[in-house]
């Protein structure tokens, strides 16, 4: 092939001269999401609430600007939208970690914030990012497969995990043209996980490995690919797409 016929055949980088922003983005998935889209020429904007990890993240992935805040503090989240420059095209949102505590052990305020985080998190998000992104943009929420199954270890996370595809359905309705899609991950190895899990760690690792379809655990580059995409194809919206290599029809 001609030099000339290589060079047609190149893609162009899919979010060049976009504008990405990661909240939750110095770890797992949000800093493999912020990394990705570099790679595909975006400018990326990273939060999270560990100075010293975010910025470290940030010259990881060459972040054009960082904002140290608790995502989940209103006030914050909106000081933080109202002082980004605009526009801005994609937001994509980590949120908080599941609570597996027994339901009869939660008191009020520990339900209260296991049900409503991540939902809440996502409508200030929306209601702070929308007016700022651009006609086409996505915001992208992380959710769970945990809503299609019930168990006594799963506790909570059933009920707080099944109220995320209709918000982010509706959201998309009334945000629209800004798309909005949701992620339903299941196990991921993240630190995240590691920190749950501890010692358990590595024999949930070799327990997946021999009972999911994929034969692989999911790790956070295979979230991060799925989020990108969801940037760059202008015809998703309102959509939940599972990630957990088929977790959720075998056992465990």
């Amino acid at each position: 092939m001609s030099a000339e016929g290589a060079a047609s055949t190149q893609r162009e980088p899919g979010l060049l001269g976009q504008v990405v922003v990661v909240i939750g983005g110095s770890a797992g998935i949000g800093l493999e999401t912020s990394r990705r889209a570099r790679a595909e020429g975006a400018d990326v904007v990273l939060t999270a609430r560990n100075p010293e990890r975010l910025q470290e993240a940030a010259a990881d992935v060459g972040a054009v600007t960082t904002a140290a805040f608790d995502a989940t503090d209103a006030a914050e989240l909106k000081r933080f939208f109202d002082g980004l420059a605009d526009p801005i095209d994609h937001v994509m949102v980590t949120g908080p970690g599941p609570s597996y505590m027994p339901l009869l052990e939660m008191d009020a305020d520990q339900v209260l914030h296991a049900l409503g985080d991540h939902a809440v998190l996502a409508l200030e998000v929306a209601r702070n990012a929308a007016g700022k992104m651009r006609p086409g943009g996505t915001l992208v929420f992380m959710g769970g497969t945990g809503g299609r199954k019930i168990s006594r270890q799963l506790g909570i996370v059933p009920a707080a995990t099944a109220a995320l595809p209709p918000l982010a359905a509706v959201l998309a309705l009334e945000l629209a043209p800004v798309r909005v899609n949701l992620i339903a991950a299941g196990f991921v190895d993240t630190p995240l996980s590691a920190s749950l899990l501890g010692e358990g760690l590595q024999a949930r690792r070799d327990e997946l490995r021999a009972t999911l379809p994929i034969g692989h655990v999911v790790g956070p580059e295979d979230v991060a690919a799925l989020a990108v995409h969801l940037m760059i194809n202008t015809s998703v919206t309102g959509a939940t797409y599972d990630i957990d290599g088929g977790q959720q029809f075998v056992s465990g």
